[in-house]
């Protein structure tokens, strides 16, 4: 079940995204540490009720965050369609034990449908451009690669921005 997160949730929340920084540092992708993502921001996520959870069998297992709100890093790039009335995707994770079960699927079908129900022309998101297994899984989707931007606060590695129209 896709449903808002609750504040009461955010120390489950916070160990799914550890959990994935542990693995992604295993595999030598450095996209996310103790840095980021901070409790900070998923409290805002929330008080804004942009962030979502997956549950499975009552426990959470996955975290997506959908808003219309452009990050500064995206100003610069030239998107496929103007800046406005887009859907950005941040922050989608998935406890590595519960990987490879169709979750983060699961959950871009949902932000892709809730998306288009609420009349966006687009989706955009950033992905790390070490991780491999996410650039494949939103070019499978049919998210187009655009240009890099940069977090330096998490790397000195670009982030690749993909972009996906949706049809109306």
């Amino acid at each position: 079940m896709i449903r808002l997160a609750k504040i009461k949730e955010i120390d489950q929340i916070l160990s799914i995204t550890s959990a994935c920084a542990s693995y992604l540092i295993s595999k030598n992708i450095f996209q996310w540490s103790e840095i980021y993502p901070t409790k900070e921001i998923f409290i805002r996520d929330i008080e804004k009720r942009e962030l979502y959870v997956f549950s499975d069998s009552n426990s959470i297992v996955g975290t997506i965050v959908l808003t219309p709100d452009i990050d500064p890093e995206y100003k610069s790039v030239k998107w496929l369609t103007p800046d406005h009335n887009n859907l950005y995707v941040h922050r989608l994770a998935i406890h590595p034990t519960e990987q490879r079960k169709g979750y983060a699927r699961k959950l871009m079908d949902f932000a892709e449908d809730l998306a288009i129900r609420n009349g966006y022309t687009s989706i955009r998101l950033d992905t790390f451009s070490k991780n491999l297994r996410n650039q494949k899984f939103y070019e499978l989707r049919g998210y187009q690669r655009l240009e890099n931007v940069y977090f330096l606060d998490q790397s000195t590695d670009p982030f690749y921005c993909y972009e996906l129209i949706l049809n109306k």
